[in-house]
């Protein structure tokens, strides 16, 4: 049965009611229809014909007509305040959108980064954000010394605050000197930087790493971060990235481990966000097994390849959902 459907009988119950005893109360219950009327978008000739087409029946004397118009007068009043309160909150709803457009898009300029093209190996990295605004960011430098620095940080939280924190580490980032890149002493700046500025019931994880181009090493700290991977080629295993630390914007004076890998031909470190790894199904969330496991089955292709691939399947696994933002980087040594 539809709405209009169950409409006629209550309608026609309100009347009834209102002929009887002339009631006040009855009349609010007319108002309260007339919400749900526009809610199920009824225009007003509609009700206009319910009306006459209720008071037709039957044999109404011309008193009973004239009162009946209490209950049309009351539902048309309340339909029209109705109305006026639904168009007023839908052009709120319009331009908060635009606003959102347009923060969004200036967001996307302000931390738009490239990836750099690396000497003995490549790097490739996604980042798809699950509503219009990221709270994910990753970022790429390189210092004097042509070594390349890997950002990747995760707001604890969604939306404009989450996307306006990333912006402000992304020009924290910008004004550090690139002469030379230590992930501690980064991480350290920024730890600083978000302690003094963010709200503090927002926390950033971060994770920052250095590959040197000529010692072909990756050296990294990290702030609380979701561990990534390291693969190794020669016995094709996974292993666990270590690092722990404090996040950034809880305690001023925090100290950053910093911990290298050597890599060889083959080689990769996989760097990630929550969002990754926290990818659900029907039968839950995946296991980091799983990801791997997907991460093996295109490993023989470029680096951009396999994280493309990789977020295509889970992608798919989600329904095309995503329900939280997503970032993946690979950095692959040249075999």
């Amino acid at each position: 049965m539809d709405f209009w459907e169950t409409i006629e009988p209550k309608y026609k119950d309100i009347i009834k009611k209102y002929l009887i005893d002339k009631d006040e109360k009855v009349l609010y219950q007319g108002q309260k229809l007339s919400r749900k009327l526009i809610e199920h978008h009824i225009a007003p000739e509609e009700i206009v014909s319910l009306h006459k087409a209720i008071m037709m029946e039957g044999d109404n004397s011309s008193e009973q007509l004239l009162d009946s118009f209490d209950v049309l007068l009351e539902v048309m009043m309340a339909y029209g305040l109705a109305y006026r309160e639904h168009q007023s909150l839908r052009t709120k709803q319009m331009a908060l959108k635009n606003e959102i457009e347009v923060a969004a898009s200036m967001q996307q300029t302000l931390l738009r980064t490239s990836i750099p093209q690396v000497k003995g190996a490549e790097i490739g990295a996604i980042s798809v954000p699950a509503r219009q605004m990221n709270g994910d960011y990753f970022h790429f430098v390189i210092d004097d010394d042509q070594n390349v620095g890997i950002a990747i940080a995760d707001v604890i939280g969604k939306g404009i605050p989450a996307a306006l924190s990333m912006s402000m580490i992304k020009y924290a980032m910008d004004s550090l000197p690139e002469n030379q890149l230590r992930p501690g002493s980064i991480l350290r700046s920024l730890n600083r930087v978000v302690e003094s500025n963010v709200d503090p019931s927002m926390f950033i994880t971060m994770c920052f790493g250095v590959f040197d181009q000529r010692k072909h090493t990756f050296c990294y700290s990290s702030a609380g971060h979701e561990p990534g991977f390291f693969y190794r080629a020669d016995n094709k295993e996974f292993k666990e990235l270590e690092g722990k630390g404090l996040l950034l914007g809880i305690d001023k004076n925090t100290e950053y481990r910093e911990y290298q890998l050597e890599l060889a031909p083959g080689d990769m470190v996989i760097l990630l966000s929550d969002g990754v790894t926290e990818c659900r199904t029907d039968e839950g969330f995946i296991e980091r097994e799983d990801l791997t496991d997907l991460i093996r089955k295109y490993i023989d292709l470029p680096a951009q390849d396999i994280v493309t691939s990789v977020y295509k399947e889970l992608e798919r696994l989600q329904e095309f959902e995503l329900r939280d933002d997503f970032t993946l980087i690979i950095l692959k040594r040249d075999t």
